[in-house]
C-alpha cells in the first residue's frame, strides 16, 4: 500500500493555457527536453525542413504553426511523474481547452512578455477560477523587447483580478537579457548558451547580488536596476502564501524566455514543489479521494484517427482514484455494463505505447470501439457513482454540409459522428430527418475549416459547405421531463429552425436574440437552456 500512496503523490498533472503565440507549445516541448522525453525541440514555426512541435501531430496544424487540438505527454523529472496537457491556444479550439482543464489539477498560464494579458488568456483564466485551481504564471519571450516587469505584473493583478508573486526577476530584456534573479534564494542566476539557440538544454551560472563581479557579468546599469527592483519588490508586492496559491488566489509568477531555454528548468523545478499531487474530485456521491482503493476515472476527450497507421479512436480518461490495470474489469457508469480495458496506452501526443498499470493523476488512452462519450465515468467500486458532467457549449456558427458524391454517403457520415463525439463540432439534422445533410455547429469558424481537411484526409470525402444565418441555440429542456413535449407545435418566428442532435435531444436555431425572446413569450412553460444537460 505504500507504494501505492507514493506513486499517487508524485503525480503532478496540469494544464497549459495561453492566447495564440505566446509560446506555450514551445514551452511544452522545453519542459519535455529537460525530462528526457526528448533529446532535441522541434521548431514549430521551424524553417523549412525543421520538424514540428512532438505536442503539434495533427497534419494541419503542422501545416498552420497552430494547436488545434489538446495533446497529452507523460515523462518523469526528478522523483515526480508528470502529465502535461497542452491545450489549443486559438479560440477557435477553446471548447477543447474548456474540457481538458476539467482534467487537470493545476494550469500553467504563458504570458508573452511584450503583449501582457491578452483576450484568449483571460477566457481561460475564468474557467480556471471557476475550479478553484491553482494557476502558475510564466512570462515568456523575454529574450524579445518586453514590457516593464512592473507593468507585466500590474496587468495581471488588474485584468484578471489575482495577486501575483514574482519568483524570479528578470535581467534586461531583447539582446540585454541577462537571466533572472532568484528571490528565495537570493542568487542571481545567468546563463551561457550552449549549442543551437533553443534545441539543447542551457548551463547556468549562480552568483549573489551584490558581488562585485556582477558588474562585469550583468553591466553596472543593469546590476544597478536589479537592485533597485528588488529593493521595491521586497517592500511594496503580496507576500508568497501557500493557501492562496492552492486556492487559485495568488500566481507565482515566473520570467524566462521558452525559446533559448532561459529560466525554463528553475521554473519547472519550483512549479513540481508548489503545485499538488491529484485533488480529491467531486461525484454524485460525495467527494472521492484519489487514494480510494477503488479504481475510477472520466473520459474528457476523444480522438479519432491519430495514428494512420491505426486508424481508430482514443478515449482520454483521467484517473481520480486507485491504481488502472491493463485487462481490469470496470463499470461503464453510463451503459451500465462491465467492460474490460484490455487496450490501453499512454501518450506522447501521437506516438503510443502500451501501459499496464497507472495511478490517480495519469492520463490514459483507451480504445474506444465506440461506446464512449465525452463525461462518462468508469469505475470499480461496489457503490455505482458518476462524475460531474462536462458541459456541453452553445455553438456560434452555422452552416449545412453535404457530401458532393452520393456513393460515399458512409464514409461521410462515419466522419461526421466520429469528429463530432470528440466534441469539437456539434451536429444536427431536421426533426425526423436523416444523415442526407446535416447541420453543423461551432464555437469557431476555423473549426469548419479543420472538419473539412478532416473529411478529406482521414474519410477521403469532399464535401459541400453552406454557411447558415443563425447566431444562437438553446436546447428544449423540456424534453428531458417530458419525452412527448410537441417540438413541432411551438410558435416560433419564421427564421427560426428546430433540429435535434445525435442523442435525440431537441434544439432551436435563432438568428438574434430577439428570436429566442419571441419564443419564450409565445409559448407558456417553455424551458431554454444554453447548455447541453
Amino acid at each position: 500500500m505504500s507504494e501505492f500512496i507514493e506513486e499517487i503523490d508524485k503525480r503532478r498533472t496540469f494544464a497549459i493555457i495561453s492566447h495564440p503565440d505566446a509560446g506555450k507549445t514551445t514551452l511544452t516541448e522545453k519542459l519535455l527536453l529537460y525530462g528526457g522525453a526528448i533529446q532535441q525541440a522541434g521548431i514549430v514555426k521551424g524553417k523549412k525542413g525543421a520538424r514540428a512541435a512532438v505536442s503539434d501531430w495533427m497534419e494541419i496544424e503542422k501545416q498552420r504553426g497552430i494547436s488545434v487540438t489538446s495533446s497529452v505527454m507523460q515523462f518523469n523529472y526528478d522523483g515526480f511523474c508528470i502529465n502535461i496537457l497542452d491545450t489549443p491556444g486559438h479560440q477557435d479550439f477553446s471548447e477543447d481547452t474548456y474540457r481538458t482543464l476539467m482534467a487537470a489539477d493545476s494550469a500553467v498560464m504563458v504570458i508573452d512578455a511584450a503583449k501582457g494579458v491578452e483576450t484568449q488568456t483571460i477566457k481561460l483564466f475564468k474557467v480556471c477560477t471557476m475550479r478553484h485551481i491553482p494557476i502558475f504564471t510564466f512570462i515568456n519571450k523575454m529574450d524579445r523587447e518586453a514590457q516593464s516587469p512592473f507593468e507585466l505584473l500590474e496587468d495581471i493583478e488588474r485584468v484578471l483580478g489575482i495577486e501575483t508573486y514574482p519568483m524570479n526577476w528578470p535581467i534586461g530584456c531583447g539582446k540585454e537579457f541577462k537571466g533572472v534573479y532568484d528571490r528565495r534564494e537570493g542568487e542571481i542566476i545567468a546563463f551561457e548558451q550552449v549549442g543551437k539557440t533553443g534545441q539543447q538544454q542551457v548551463k547556468s551560472i549562480e552568483a549573489k547580488l551584490g558581488d562585485e563581479n556582477l558588474d562585469e557579468l550583468l553591466t553596472q546599469p543593469l546590476h544597478q536596476t536589479l537592485v533597485d527592483d528588488i529593493e521595491l519588490l521586497d517592500g511594496a508586492a503580496y507576500d508568497f502564501d501557500t493557501d492562496k496559491i492552492g486556492a487559485g488566489k495568488l500566481t507565482p509568477v515566473f520570467f524566462g524566455s521558452a525559446l533559448t531555454n532561459f529560466g525554463v528548468e528553475p521554473f519547472l523545478e519550483n512549479f513540481l514543489q508548489l503545485t499538488t499531487s491529484p485533488k480529491a474530485r467531486t461525484s454524485s456521491i460525495g467527494v472521492i479521494e484519489p487514494k480510494s482503493d477503488f479504481f475510477s476515472g472520466f473520459v474528457f476527450k476523444i480522438q479519432a484517427n491519430m495514428n494512420k497507421a491505426h486508424r481508430d479512436r482514443i478515449a482520454f480518461i483521467r484517473i481520480c482514484s486507485g491504481k488502472f490495470e491493463r485487462g481490469m474489469d470496470v463499470l461503464h457508469v453510463q451503459s451500465g455494463k462491465k467492460i474490460k480495458l484490455a487496450q490501453s496506452t499512454q501518450l506522447m501526443a501521437s506516438e503510443r505505447e502500451i501501459v499496464d498499470e497507472a495511478y490517480a493523476g495519469d492520463i490514459v488512452g483507451l480504445f474506444d470501439p465506440g461506446i464512449f462519450s465525452i463525461g462518462d465515468t468508469l469505475t470499480t467500486s461496489k457503490e455505482v457513482f458518476e462524475y460531474e458532467g462536462i458541459p456541453t457549449f452553445a455553438p456560434e456558427h452555422f452552416a449545412r454540409v453535404s457530401q458532393v458524391d452520393t456513393m460515399k454517403r458512409k464514409q461521410f457520415v462515419k466522419g461526421m459522428e466520429q469528429i463530432a463525439q470528440e466534441g469539437a463540432i456539434q451536429i444536427f439534422k431536421e426533426l425526423g430527418g436523416g444523415m442526407e445533410e446535416v447541420i453543423v455547429g461551432v464555437v469557431g469558424v476555423l473549426q469548419l475549416e479543420v472538419l473539412e481537411y478532416r473529411l478529406n484526409n482521414e474519410y477521403n470525402v469532399e464535401i459541400r459547405m453552406q454557411n447558415l444565418p443563425y447566431s444562437s441555440i438553446r436546447w428544449i429542456d423540456n424534453t428531458l421531463t417530458d419525452p412527448d413535449y410537441d417540438v413541432k407545435a411551438l410558435s416560433l418566428t419564421s427564421d427560426t429552425k428546430r433540429v435535434e442532435d445525435f442523442k435525440n435531444r431537441k434544439l432551436l436555431l435563432f438568428t438574434s436574440p430577439w428570436n429566442i425572446t419571441w419564443a419564450e413569450e409565445h409559448n407558456e412553460g417553455l424551458l431554454l437552456s444554453e447548455v447541453g444537460k
